[in-house]
Parts: structure tokens; C-alpha cells; sequence
């Protein structure tokens, strides 16, 4: 399990995860990175949750294969490279989905459970976009828009449980909770939608600042770590240190905190004031 968050606002987007591992013996590992930067010098990132890897391989290895083949530096996959001034995110959800289920879980014997949210901009554009892409064991629909340019807010993916009582008021199982107090099923679900919006608690709004939208996407991470740490009945599979990274228009692709210290990701690192 894992938690990861995106906070998209006028200026950009915000991707921000936890950096706990969990192997299939249930051994617990704190220093997974699961943010990546997909286009060299092109403002796209992509976060994991699920599985760690692919068979052998990492999700984390596959992310950086993939980022080769955009870059043009697989000779195998020559037509993959990324025209700075033409590509699409669709496209590059695409691709992402091609060379992860396509090519990579196809070939591997174990089903794989596995969920990317792809963040960036579309060349030439103005305002940022959110793809999805869902592995669950032998299927993998095609990748999906869950924002376009004129959608902003908060969406997190994981572990849920922490942030679906705190920003939409109530808890993953409300349904089925309500159903064992006596409400029938279609009943409990209606309920279930008013109580959400009743209660949900807005966060962001598209005009704040990147530090603000920064500092949320930290806030929820940390709120989701310690929510998992204390509570009792709920498997410690979230932790370690918070990985932050911010997308914008100009500045690309740029690591806030916990980025990967064995790549270049051709910028600076946002440590100081961000504007």
C-alpha cells in the first residue's frame, strides 16, 4: 500500500507519495521512489501505486526505461522519442500503457495489480492535464483523463482511508456500514453521496500559489503516514520520507524534496522560495 497526491492549480501540479515499499513476505522497506520524471527536459511526471515492479524489475527501473525510449536513446524504439512541439499526454499515456502492460506484464507470469498517474503538459499548452492509467491482474482499459485542463483540486490514490474522512468527511466503508445499520443497499448509497457532499472540505483553489499547493500536498502525505502509524488495525505500509515534485509551464519538471540523488533532472532542485 502506499499513499500518493496530486494538487493541480493554475500554475501547475503537485505530485507528492510516501516512500514505503511493502514485498510480497510483508517485509517493509522506507526508501521507494515512486515519482518519476518520464520526458527529459518535458514537464511530465508519473506516480505508482500497487505493485512495486514488473516481474524483476522495478517500477521505478521500467520508469527510467521509459524515459530512455522518449528521450530517442533506445535504438530498438527509435519511433518512441517525444517531439518537444507535438506530443500529447494522451500520447504518452499511451505509450505508457503499451510498454508497461503491452510489453512488460504480457510477458511476465504473475498477474500484476498496478495504478500510474501520469501529470504534465501537452506541448504548446497553457494549463496541465491528469491521465490514468489501471493494471488489475490480465486487464488494463485504455488510459483515461481524470482531469482536463479546466478541472483543479486534490485527488490522492492508496491507502484511503485517512483522507477520504478528512476532506470528504467520511470513511471508505460508509456504505457498507450504513448497510448493517439497516439501510438498503441503493439507500445507503444515496446517502452515502449526500453525506460527501454535505461534508467535503475544499482544500485548494486554483489560484493558489505553488508553495501553498506545495505545502497541501505535503500536509496530506504526512496526514496519511501518521493516520496508518496509529491507527490500530491498519497494516503500517505507508512511511518513510515524503517525495515531493512540481510540474509547472516554464520550470518543467523539478524535484522539491526526496528526489532521486543518482539523476540529473535538468534543473535545479526547488529548495528555496518558490513563487
Amino acid at each position: 500500500m502506499t499513499i500518493i497526491v496530486s494538487v493541480k492549480i493554475n500554475d501547475g501540479v503537485v505530485m507528492a507519495a510516501d516512500s514505503a515499499g511493502t514485498m510480497g513476505s510483508g517485509q517493509i522497506y522506507l526508501h521507494a521512489n515512486k515519482i518519476a520524471h518520464l520526458g527529459e527536459g518535458l514537464p511530465i511526471g508519473a506516480m505508482s501505486t500497487g505493485a512495486g515492479g514488473i516481474g524483476n524489475e522495478s517500477v521505478e527501473t521500467l520508469m527510467k526505461d521509459l524515459r530512455r525510449r522518449f528521450a530517442g536513446r533506445d535504438p530498438a524504439r527509435p519511433e518512441w522519442k517525444l517531439d518537444p512541439a507535438r506530443y500529447t499526454m494522451e500520447q504518452v499515456a499511451t505509450q505508457l500503457r503499451a510498454f508497461l502492460f503491452e510489453e512488460k506484464a504480457a510477458a511476465c507470469p504473475e498477474p500484476t495489480s498496478l495504478q500510474l498517474r501520469l501529470c504534465g503538459y501537452s506541448a504548446g499548452r497553457s494549463l496541465a492535464e491528469v491521465w490514468q492509467v489501471s493494471m488489475t491482474g490480465q486487464q488494463c482499459p485504455p488510459p483515461r483523463r481524470i482531469m482536463d485542463e479546466t478541472a483543479f483540486g486534490v485527488l490522492w490514490d492508496g491507502q484511503y482511508e485517512a483522507l477520504n474522512r478528512l476532506v470528504l468527511g467520511v470513511g471508505f466503508d460508509i456504505a457498507d456500514v450504513l448497510a448493517e445499520h439497516g439501510l438498503r443497499p441503493p439507500e445507503a448509497m444515496r446517502l452515502q453521496e449526500k453525506l460527501v457532499r454535505d461534508l467535503y472540505a475544499a482544500l485548494s483553489v486554483p489560484a493558489m500559489p505553488m508553495k501553498d499547493a506545495i505545502d497541501l500536498a505535503r500536509f496530506l502525505v504526512e496526514t496519511t503516514i501518521g493516520f496508518v502509524r496509529f491507527a490500530v488495525l491498519l497494516p503500517k505500509s505507508v512511511g518513510g520520507m515524503v517525495r515531493i515534485a512540481a510540474i509547472t509551464k516554464h520550470e518543467g519538471f523539478r524535484w522539491v524534496q526526496g528526489g532521486d540523488p543518482t539523476i540529473s533532472e535538468g534543473g535545479p532542485r526547488l529548495g528555496g522560495p518558490i513563487r
